[in-house]
């Protein structure tokens, strides 16, 4: 009974940190994906585009770093989980 209460109290403890984590690297990641999007088309500036209207533009470059941040959380939320079924077994 007393390693039930462990392996519960290690996986709350990986779960806190994970997250805590986790939601620092998609904070890091939504900071610089637009830059790195931004980068791959040199003789596109996105953000002038979007100033002056264009909504094909700010579609693209809105779906493509949100795709990137959303890949980004399935990693991480993977890495959270995977800490928590080794902390319970």
């Amino acid at each position: 009974m007393q390693d039930l209460f462990v392996s519960i109290a290690w996986a709350a403890i990986f779960t806190f940190v994970g997250g805590t984590v986790g939601g620092l690297l998609v904070l890091l990641a939504a900071m610089f994906i637009p830059r790195i999007i931004s980068r791959t088309s040199p003789d596109r500036d996105e953000e002038k585009e979007i100033y002056s209207g264009n909504q094909a533009v700010a579609e693209y470059f809105g779906r493509t770093v949100s795709a990137a941040i959303i890949g980004v959380s399935i990693v991480i939320a993977a890495a959270v989980i995977a800490g928590v079924v080794v902390a319970l077994f």
